[in-house]
């Protein structure tokens, strides 16, 4: 909780006045509708119903004396009456619900229309009842005037046909259908017609159709309405499906060809997109004879006419590449392929002399529809590169892969980014000839590209370390040097936005780079960045994000990342970030913030090391003698009492074993903000070796044996500067070095020593002090920061000149100077 700002800090300058103003008049424009929007008590009266009485009896009300909103309230609740109480439903309700729809508005025709069709899926009462008491209602309400609430009708009659016996749908549905088909009738009545004889060829036997429906289907092909030969003509598939294939050729084909060449755009376009979707029903001949030069005419056309028929035509390429594959012959296949490469093109070779303030209006919307037809290339590329082989990939596609990724439109690059999955698996062991692209879609300015390649990210790097053309496995991805740079570069990018889940989703896909490129690498250039991550993000956005929120079971969150964090980081880490922010939570006004805050007040106190932390140690005393005196909630109050005697008894134990893994982790942790602040300072140094140069150097050096160090090693010790700063560099580089040398080899040796000369002693208490500081008096040697904080913990006994370190929680025990492994009384060389 912060306190509000001081009024002298407020500015009541001209401009912040007027803003003031201006907010304040917004507040009151919302606030008037709300106010106009109160009911009088005449309102209120004729909107209340009498309590005791029951719900189908208050629906039968209001349906009868309501208004409407409370009637459509009760259609929308007709399938819950139906499954409490399906019999008065029926004979109570459901005439009540046939009177209001006969005056009903649009809103309460599509409640019907759903509560009808849920009444049927949630099977609540028997197919021969709902025939009788709901079929006729939809029906009636088919043609209604409105196109949205007649094609809620619909759909519901639609799901209804899946289920009715036959003798049904021919005397309830077919036999009107003859009627409802003819010229006389509305354009709508003949829309609905055309939808319903689709429905209803699969429910019927080939003898029954060539008879009774196949007429009307011809009848409505040659509709003097192009809405109905289109809608009629679209229906066309599912027709096929039911009359077989002989009928499909005999009647189905004649039709498709007369269609595909009518006046109307949209019946030509009808008829090519139900004919792709028929190709495996025809048999070769037909499609070499028929279909092929179909196609081959409606393609050298389609650049003349509406640019609708493009985008059609390119969305549908796969899948005619495949049903014709075995057909084309190699003249035939090249042209196709080319007509492929220019619809992959289409609108970038134009140029004019607008400027985008002043591009008309049918330009602008011409250039949309190219941009459809690019991205709908871009989605069928993979089976164009089954289309021309994948061995012939680089010749014939690579140049239109290369356009395509690198298309000004961001729809165009999303989508093959989406499939460059399938891309990589089709090339297989040519995979290698699109690593760049890779990197290129890694770094496009848009993140929606990055989103979208990210998703098989793991499976596509995996394709690009074992297949190409050098596949050992120990090189990984060595062949392609701008990945790891690039990936970086995408996690920062995505760090620097406001989608989060972007940048989420690629630090979770980053779980695969062990498997895809080196361990050096991943060190040196990812877990920095994931320490970085979280000291940056995650300590800040935590408190703000949980801490200083209204709700709360965000800050209960909190206090639950808290106790995760105290188990994985360092003491001084919880100590520096999080400490002052959950002490905070002990003036809570949510009693059960404070209570789960009191559980976890031992682990906080234990991230305190003493006499370092007395100052938090003094603030989290004063914060628990404030809960006793002045905490209202009993049990608040008896948890802060137990909890107060375990805090008061904390101290009197000591757990070494704890204090060195804790010393590990700090160690750890300053080590990689060491090593990120050195590689910063070399980067900014041009005429220095580069970062990695650097770190292999550092790592050889990490590696060297004991027995080769030299046997003085300069330290740095409190005084007047005297050095250069590159000296100083030097200096902090070696320490560095050193310090990891320390980690892996002579700490091992040293620690043992200490050890054999703890055994010695005869007290218990020298053995487990000599333990648990071996660790730490090497880190004294290689790092200021601990020399510092370790020297602020000596006890008082100890003379100001030594130097000899003592644990984390600032033990009083003294050390024999040989027992220890350094000596001090040398103020600049140590020997190992």
């Amino acid at each position: 909780m912060h306190p509000p700002p001081p009024a002298a800090a407020m500015d009541f300058s001209q401009n912040c006045l007027f803003g003031y103003m201006e907010d304040l008049q917004e507040l009151t424009i919302i606030e008037r509708p709300v106010r106009r929007s109160l009911k009088t008590p005449e309102e209120i009266e004729r909107l209340t119903v009498d309590e005791d009485l029951s719900d189908i009896e208050r629906a039968v009300y209001l349906l009868s004396a309501g208004q409407d909103i409370q009637g459509t309230s009760v259609i929308a609740n007709l399938p819950f009456l139906m499954r409490q109480n399906p019999t008065e439903t029926l004979r109570r309700v459901l005439p009540k619900v046939r009177e209001a729809l006969h005056v009903a508005g649009v809103e309460m025709q599509l409640t019907a229309a759903v509560s009808f069709l849920t009444i049927l899926q949630d099977e609540s009462v028997s197919i021969h009842a709902y025939t009788h008491s709901f079929l006729q209602v939809i029906l009636l309400h088919l043609e209604h005037r409105d196109t949205g609430v007649s094609n809620a009708w619909l759909e519901t009659l639609l799901s209804v046909i899946e289920v009715l016996p036959k003798e049904t749908l021919r005397h309830e549905i077919l036999n009107p259908l003859v009627s409802k088909a003819q010229l006389s009738q509305t354009v709508q009545s003949r829309l609905v017609s055309c939808k319903i004889l689709g429905k209803l060829t699969n429910k019927f036997d080939a003898h029954t159709i060539k008879r009774e429906i196949l007429p009307l289907v011809k009848s409505l092909c040659q509709d003097v309405e192009y809405e109905v030969r289109s809608c009629m003509c679209r229906q066309l598939e599912n027709i096929a499906q039911g009359i077989g294939t002989e009928l499909t050729k005999s009647v189905v084909l004649p039709e498709l060809i007369e269609l595909s060449r009518d006046e109307g755009s949209s019946v030509r376009l009808a008829a090519f997109e139900t004919l792709v979707n028929l190709l495996d029903t025809f048999d070769t001949d037909d499609r070499s004879q028929t279909i092929l030069p179909l196609v081959k005419s409606f393609c050298e056309k389609s650049f003349k006419a509406d640019e609708s028929i493009l985008i059609s035509l390119s969305f549908h390429l796969g899948k005619l590449c495949h049903g014709l594959y075995g057909i084309f012959t190699p003249d035939q296949h090249l042209r196709f392929l080319e007509f492929y490469k220019k619809l992959c093109t289409l609108g970038l070779q134009q140029e004019n002399g607008h400027s985008e303030n002043q591009i008309p209006p049918q330009i602008l919307e011409q250039e949309k529809k190219y941009i459809s037809v690019r991205k709908n290339c871009a989605y069928n590329f993979p089976a164009m590169i089954v289309f021309v082989d994948p061995k012939n990939f680089h010749l014939e596609l690579y140049s239109t892969f290369f356009c395509l990724c690198h298309d000004p439109e961001v729809p165009v690059r999303y989508t093959i980014a989406i499939c460059f999955y399938e891309v990589s698996k089709l090339l297989n062991s040519g995979v290698y000839l699109i690593h760049k692209e890779l990197i290129t879609l890694l770094q496009d300015e848009s993140l929606e590209v990055l989103d979208a390649l990210i998703d098989h990210l793991p499976e596509i790097l995996e394709l690009m370390s074992t297949g190409g053309e050098s596949s050992v496995q120990e090189n990984k991805l060595s062949s392609l040097p701008d990945l790891i740079p690039a990936l970086t570069a995408a996690e920062q990018r995505a760090a620097a936005s406001l989608k989060w889940r972007t940048h989420e989703k690629l630090l979770q896909k980053y779980a695969c780079l062990p498997h895809v490129i080196s361990s050096d690498q991943i060190y040196y250039r990812f877990l920095q960045r994931m320490f970085t991550i979280m000291m940056t993000n995650v300590s800040s956005k935590l408190v703000m994000n949980f801490v200083c929120l209204i709700f709360y079971w965000n800050r209960l969150r909190f206090l639950d990342t808290c106790e995760f964090i105290i188990e994985i980081f360092s003491k001084s880490f919880f100590c520096k970030y999080f400490f002052l922010p959950a002490i905070e939570l002990t003036r809570d006004p949510v009693a059960n913030v404070r209570m789960k805050l009191c559980y976890l007040l031992p682990k906080v106190k234990s991230t305190l090391k003493i006499p370092a932390d007395k100052h938090l140690l003094q603030q989290l005393e004063m914060c628990v003698r404030k809960l006793l005196c002045q905490e209202k909630d009993k049990d608040v109050l008896a948890i802060v009492k137990r909890v107060s005697i375990t805090l008061s008894l904390f101290f009197q134990k000591k757990f070494y074993e704890k204090d060195l893994l804790d010393q590990e982790k700090e160690r750890e942790e300053l080590l990689l903000l060491e090593m990120e602040q050195l590689e910063k300072e070399k980067q900014q140094n041009d005429g220095r070796p580069t970062t990695d140069k650097m770190f292999e150097k550092k790592r050889r050096d990490t590696k060297t044996p004991t027995q080769s160090l030299p046997k003085n090693i300069p330290i740095s010790v409190p005084g007047p500067p005297s050095v250069t700063p590159s000296t100083s560099k030097e200096i902090k580089k070696s320490k560095l070095i050193r310090s990891q040398s320390f980690n892996n080899q002579a700490f091992h040796a040293k620690y043992g020593n200490l050890e054999k000369c703890a055994s010695k002693s005869s007290t218990t208490g020298y053995t487990a002090s000599v333990s648990g500081l071996g660790k730490t008096s090497l880190l004294s040697l290689t790092d200021d920061s601990f020399r510092t904080r370790n020297a602020s913990s000596v006890p008082p006994s100890f003379s100001p000149n030594t130097t000899l370190p003592s644990t984390s929680r600032g033990t009083g025990n003294s050390l024999d100077p040989k027992s220890s492994g350094s000596k001090d009384t040398q103020p600049r060389k140590a020997t190992l």
